[in-house]
């Protein structure tokens, strides 16, 4: 295992991370026993980054009994989420923060997350609850060490969160795929200049980036090399990048592991090479074949005058071709906050015209959004937007 630094601290930081949202399952429900042995196999290949959340069913508590069973706690770093958006009282910040304890056996969270933070508005509201007081006073007793937020959004909001709280890290969704998508590139270079530890999520998108490419794509990587696996191929592009801290992967089985722990063992920043570093453009070409859109989230558009996210409208609506509709949609709700009272997306464009003038791609800004409407508003949308509220306890 090869580790990195936490800039704030100095503390080393596998370079792998298990995600705990995808669990081994065993008739609907997690299973225990392989949990044990997924979290006991984790910590001997040398990751020490365990991630989980209070909204992931059975997942704290599972970690929790795992971490009891295998005893090695004071040897790795928790981290889970405070469900921000079920808080709705001063008291709520302790009545979660003392269930997450419970649930995982433990009397430190070493790195505790603002769970979707995806606006500047929603953390006006935790300020006026008295959030950076609550969290001032976590620190001071020593019951939580590092404090971030995980991402869900468009890029514009993404840099203006850095600015509200001085953030040891965060947490984002961060592969070849969306370099200019979510917080993307820019994101994580600004900061990690900042000084925070930039942690990332989703390296396999779902796993679209492994199950969903092409045949084509697939052959691309594979006239590179044709030993190493599309998994590998992901995980290594954020190796690659020494502005990227630790990378979390939601494994579910041995095998997944064993697989990712090689690659995580023998990655290094800056070291893939010039063809192998084209493969992966051509892959995203070839997936951009089915790109409506040729935005490239340069943000010269933006700030809409009436909100709208116009980029993240943009890339959900790509990703909706690329990776199928569902999959889009689930993406359009996240980046435009669609489940909140406070969302960018593109029914709030009253073709203003505004944003066409700054295009450097000629875009029709304000007929394209039309369409991203039609598909992306679709009776589809109101399912998940249910879904979403229900797993975030939104009324």
């Amino acid at each position: 295992m090869r580790y990195r630094e936490n800039a704030k601290n100095g503390e080393k930081i596998s370079q792998l991370g298990l995600g705990c949202m995808r669990l081994p399952r065993k008739a609907g429900r997690i299973d225990q026993e392989k949990t044990n042995e997924l979290v006991s196999a984790a910590i001997d290949g040398g990751v020490n980054y365990f991630d989980t959340a209070y909204i992931y069913p059975g997942s704290e508590e599972a970690l929790g009994k795992a971490l009891a069973n295998d005893g090695r706690r004071a040897d790795i770093n928790i981290a889970t989420k405070l469900p921000h958006s079920m808080c709705a009282k001063p008291e709520d910040f302790d009545k979660f923060f003392k269930t997450h304890l419970e649930r995982l056996r433990t009397e430190i969270i070493d790195y505790y997350l603002i769970h979707m933070l995806s606006s500047v508005e929603s953390w006006e509201r935790l300020k006026t609850l008295g959030i950076e007081q609550w969290l001032a006073k976590k620190r001071e007793q020593g019951e939580v060490r590092n404090v971030g937020f995980s991402f869900h959004g468009g890029r514009a909001a993404f840099l203006e969160i850095l600015e509200v709280y001085d953030w040891d890290f965060c947490l984002v969704q961060y592969n070849y795929f969306d370099e200019n998508n979510q917080a993307g590139k820019l994101g994580v270079k600004t900061a990690n200049e900042k000084g925070l530890s930039v942690f990332v999520m989703e390296p396999l998108r779902g796993g679209l980036l492994v199950n969903g490419l092409t045949e084509d794509a697939k052959q691309k990587f594979s006239d590179v090399n044709p030993e190493r696996s599309l998994a590998d191929w992901a995980l290594r592009w954020l190796y690659n990048q020494p502005e990227v801290t630790m990378t979390l992967s939601g494994m579910s089985a041995i095998e997944q592991l064993a697989e990712n722990l090689v690659t995580a063992d023998d990655a290094e920043p800056d070291s893939l090479v010039a063809e192998e570093l084209a493969a992966y453009g051509d892959v995203v070409s070839s997936l951009s074949g089915t790109v409506r859109v040729p935005c490239t989230a340069c943000n010269y558009c933006m700030p809409c005058p009436k909100g709208v996210d116009i980029p993240a409208c943009f890339s959900s609506y790509n990703s909706s071709y690329a990776f199928g509709l569902l999959s889009g949609i689930k993406q359009y709700v996240q980046v435009t906050g669609l489940s909140t009272s406070t969302h960018k997306d593109a029914s709030k464009c009253v073709a203003c015209g505004s944003c066409e003038k700054h295009c450097t791609q000629g875009i029709k800004i304000s007929a394209e959004l039309v369409r991203v409407k039609r598909r992306m508003k679709s009776f589809a949308v109101r399912p998940a937007m249910s879904i979403g509220r229900g797993i975030l306890g939104m009324k």
